[in-house]
């Protein structure tokens, strides 16, 4: 690493020139510009990666394994996808977070040009697998209170959404391996950078690429989250403001649907909530530097890296929303009356007691009682 102090704005920018457009042809050994230098840019993101992944890092590994100590007794769909989104997010915290401590530490690139076009795929894979689990996890929950009784096996439908997502993450993180490789600085011959430099024809062909990875990292699973969550809300709320509908809710049930209602309000508007706040000032900074690349260039640059660094804070917020939120209501003690001794006795478990045949319940109460 290469680090010059005799600069008097050494502090006073965090620019980091691999988002720039081309080298800086006057650059000369003796006079290195900031952003080929360790500057407080650097500084920061060495400081928020390594909080960002310790927190991650405990959260996500709970998470998973209470997971599979709870799949052993509940084999159901949705453990295995908040499985499936922990190992995403563990992804993002294993190895693009020290990725980006190890890079803003050295400065230059120094693993050679095959570790550039790897770890390039890799940077990137976690985030765009976790945003497509969560879209699995929408449509999941969408047909099991919707459409419960559709014909088909849903186990399996689950498997081909967790494959799907898989694979889509594996495709659109594909061109990474050839965009990124390492360039040599044309006047500082020991300054080597892993870069997209000469890789794309055109400005425009750059921009379709960023539009892409914004369409398919935000924008849509955003969608999907929104659409399925508002989805199930509205038939909740449909079904208990018409009480005289064949396929409404039984009085009896009433008090427990309020529940639920209640309960799948609050994580739809957490859900939501925390998805947009984490990717929504990324993507904002994005729209802006390709719009207006002068003006955005203005605003303070440590505003910059942190509205960068925020989004990868989704990973650690995860394991929260979807894992300790879930794992906690399913460890709820539940009171069961035996059927010999009228002493309530607590039970702990995801699973719901049987139904009576008395009690007589819609479709759409049956599915809600993954949501209690």
């Amino acid at each position: 690493m290469k680090d010059v102090h005799d600069s008097p704005s050494a502090g006073l920018t965090v620019e980091d020139h691999r988002y720039l457009l081309d080298w800086t042809p006057e650059t000369n050994a003796e006079n290195l510009p900031i952003y080929m230098r360790f500057n407080d840019g650097h500084k920061l993101s060495i400081t928020v990666y390594s909080i960002l992944m310790v927190f991650s890092a405990i959260a996500n590994i709970t998470v998973l394994v209470a997971l599979i100590k709870r799949r052993r007794t509940n084999p159901a769909r949705i453990n295995v996808m908040l499985m499936h989104l922990a190992i995403a997010d563990l992804l993002v915290t294993l190895l693009m977070m020290p990725l980006e401590i190890g890079w803003a530490y050295t400065v230059q690139w120094l693993a050679g040009n095959f570790m550039c076009k790897i770890m390039m795929f890799f940077r990137i894979f976690g985030l765009y697998l976790s945003g497509f689990i969560l879209c699995c996890i929408s449509i999941d929950r969408y047909y099991a209170i919707l459409k419960p009784l559709q014909s088909g096996n849903l186990d399996e439908r689950g498997r081909k959404m967790v494959i799907t997502a898989w694979l889509g993450a594996i495709i659109c993180s594909t061109p990474q391996i050839f965009l990124f490789h390492v360039e040599v600085h044309p006047k500082i011959d020991w300054y080597h950078q892993c870069v997209t430099y000469h890789s794309y024809p055109s400005y425009a062909h750059e921009l379709a690429y960023n539009i892409f990875g914004m369409v398919m990292m935000y924008s849509f699973p955003l969608t999907v989250i929104i659409f399925s969550y508002a989805s199930i809300l509205l038939e909740i709320f449909r079904r208990t403001r018409n009480p005289n509908r064949a396929d409404s809710v039984t009085r009896s049930s009433l008090a427990f649907l309020g529940k639920a209602k209640i309960r799948t309000l609050k994580l739809t508007i957490l859900i939501v909530f925390v998805f947009f706040v984490c990717w929504t000032p990324y993507h904002v900074m994005c729209v802006w530097y390709w719009y207006d690349r002068e003006s955005a260039q203005k605003l303070d640059p440590r505003i910059q890296r942190g509205l960068f660094l925020f989004a990868c804070t989704n990973s650690c917020m995860n394991p929260l929303v979807y894992g300790l939120f879930s794992i906690k209501s399913c460890r709820k003690p539940v009171k069961v009356k035996p059927k010999l001794y009228n002493i309530p006795t607590p039970r702990t478990s995801c699973i719901p007691p049987p139904i009576s045949s008395e009690t007589k319940l819609s479709p759409l109460e049956i599915s809600l009682k993954s949501l209690e």
